[in-house]
């Protein structure tokens, strides 16, 4: 669209010699000469994408066509406005040396074709460059705005991908934690199996020999698989990380949990829905740790003075609710975990989460474990 325009002033400063061309102000030269210098005027500006600093080119020529017939340039108002353009196009330069430059051909060119000019007043010499310059400071600015508007677009770009990446470490590191904790769970009832094969093997010594082999497998099997699992165990844990003994949490231990995030300052009340019933050990240490993450989140972040967690047992499913009356929650209790952490423990079970605020004042956590689900 733009190179369209100064094609079009192309066209029309050639339509100003051609129709006023026995006027006493028209250039003396030929045709010849007028119509191809008027086309190397415009030329520069059309060769900007290429060579950026080409409409210094444009004055170069203005003045040396001036030299040749001094009425051209201030004859066809069109060139007038292709040197505006080309002042502006020079003070956007992205170079700021070429820019600096430019401003002294756009000062230059001017002063010297109306110093060619007769009769040539003091202001003019003064006042037509100055216009000229002003489109100069015009490109500049627009140069450091558009330079600005990139900068920050970089960063903010910058920012996102800091922000992936922090995302998929939190993830990362959450799965781990994920990992070491289920370990127990696992290990403790491979350990069972482990156990009850071997007692079930030396209870029956005069078992064939082949079921007795068979058990001795599945018994020396376990045991590898425990040995294993310690070792992948010990593999995902950090360096300064020490061995949890400590039994894993499960919703029995709510009420301690609360009376600590109470102590902390934030009262809590707990709503139970429904008959509870013993729970797969794995989901029983989720749903926990989703309690646990939405009063830390409410306790830290959302400048709450009391929250509600409601727990709901259906036949099929675990619902949780953590609704506090605070300003809004955040994604983080400030070591990669919070809101990721819960979206991973409901994940690997197949359930639902959702959070928000709630009309703008107030947030709710709320989760929904299956629990005849298999773990994803």
């Amino acid at each position: 669209m733009f190179d369209l325009l100064v094609a079009l002033l192309l066209v029309a400063a050639m339509l100003e010699v051609l129709v006023g061309r026995n006027s006493p102000a028209a250039p003396h030269t030929t045709l010849w000469f007028v119509l191809p210098a008027i086309a190397l005027l415009v030329l520069p500006i059309l060769a900007r994408r290429r060579f950026p600093f080409a409409p210094a080119a444009h004055w170069v020529l203005a003045v040396a066509i001036s030299f040749v017939d001094w009425r051209l340039i201030p004859y066809a108002i069109s060139i007038f406005v292709v040197g505006l353009v080309a002042a502006f196009l020079l003070g956007n330069l992205r170079d700021p040396v070429q820019a600096a430059v430019g401003l002294a051909f756009v000062v230059g060119g001017p002063v010297a074709v109306v110093y060619m000019i007769p009769g040539h007043s003091a202001a003019e010499i003064i006042f037509i460059p100055l216009e000229f310059a002003i489109c100069w400071v015009a490109g500049f600015a627009l140069r450091e705005r558009a330079e600005q508007a990139e900068a920050a677009e970089g960063r903010a770009e910058q920012a996102e991908r800091e922000r992936d990446a922090a995302a998929r470490i939190a993830v990362a590191e959450e799965r781990v934690r994920i990992a070491r904790e289920l370990h127990d769970i696992v290990a403790h009832a491979v350990s069972v199996m482990v156990l009850q094969v071997g007692a079930v093997r030396h209870r029956r010594p005069d078992a064939p020999a082949e079921d007795r082999e068979a058990l001795r497998s599945v018994e020396q099997v376990g045991r590898t698989a425990l040995a294993e699992m310690r070792g992948l165990l010990a593999a995902m844990r950090r360096d300064g990380d020490e061995p949890e003994f400590s039994p894993q949490p499960g919703l029995d231990r709510l009420d301690t949990l609360l009376e600590e995030v109470g102590r902390a300052g934030l009262p809590v009340q707990l709503h139970v829905d429904g008959e509870p019933v013993e729970l797969p050990r794995g989901i029983d240490l989720s749903a926990y740790r989703i309690v646990q993450e939405g009063l830390t989140n409410a306790l830290k972040h959302a400048r709450a003075s009391n929250a509600e967690v409601t727990v709901r047992y259906r036949p099929d499913e675990l619902q949780i609710e953590v609704r506090d009356n605070g300003a809004g929650s955040s994604a983080s209790d400030g070591l990669g975990h919070g809101l990721v952490g819960v979206r991973e423990r409901v994940k690997i079970y197949g359930g639902e989460m959702s959070a928000g605020s709630v009309n703008g004042s107030g947030f709710i956590l709320s989760t929904r474990l299956p629990l005849g689900g298999e773990l994803r």
